[in-house]
């Protein structure tokens, strides 16, 4: 049973996000939080696998309450939920460790999806949805030349993974790219992610495009 909590600063919105999931075997609403200090407490006690996140919210809004999430080393996920699609607090979000993001107006099929994919672990944000609020947000960075100082921890190969990763790439795609199996792109990709510190496949975008390895437009 994956355990959600909702966090968002209209009772209404969470009603509805609560009757959908609810309708679910698999899902369970364990609380309801109208700011993101109100959820960190919950967060605590209550100890969900997966927060639905609004952004702005009075007191503590959804960027502060994820960034203090991820640092306190909590395996809750958050799941941003926002009204618009380019959204600079959402790139913030995703800075700040959110596993990805949906609009309140999300299809129920969707939304039930998002959730089980970042209980799991993995990001439900379109790629190219991802890069163009990076493209958007990001200042361009200084030309590089070479690789990044930040990603030199990575093999020759892991570079050649992580470059197809952060273009939006999917497993098999990149397996059938590199000519490798899926299973041995799975394994590369998880090692990435430990090497850099990453969450999930949304920060090796950004920290693809802040860094310079990528840029906006390519």
């Amino acid at each position: 049973m994956t355990r959600v909590l909702l966090c968002d600063d209209q009772e209404l919105v969470r009603a509805g996000f609560r009757l959908i999931l609810d309708l679910e075997d698999d899902l369970e609403v364990v609380g309801e939080a109208e700011d993101g200090r109100e959820c960190l407490r919950m967060v605590a006690t209550l100890a969900p696998e997966v927060v639905l996140m609004d952004i702005r919210m009075p007191r503590m809004d959804g960027v502060e309450a994820t960034r203090q999430l991820v640092r306190a080393g909590s395996p809750t996920r958050v799941l941003v939920l926002t009204t618009f699609d380019l959204d600079e607090y959402v790139y913030d979000a995703m800075r700040a460790g959110a596993s990805g993001f949906l609009l309140k107006d999300v299809p129920r099929e969707q939304l039930v999806f998002a959730v089980r994919m970042v209980a799991r672990g993995d990001a439900v944000v379109a790629p190219k949805v991802t890069r163009r609020l990076v493209e958007h947000y990001v200042g361009a960075p200084p030309p590089t030349t070479g690789v990044p100082d930040v990603l030199g921890v990575l093999s020759e190969r892991e570079l050649e993974v992580f470059g197809l990763l952060a273009s939006g790439r999917s497993n098999a795609e990149i397996a059938e790219g590199l000519v490798l199996g899926e299973a041995t792109v799975k394994t590369h990709v998880g090692n990435i992610l430990a090497k850099l510190g990453l969450r999930d496949r949304i920060q090796a975008v950004v920290l693809a495009y802040e860094s310079g390895y990528l840029q906006a437009g390519r």
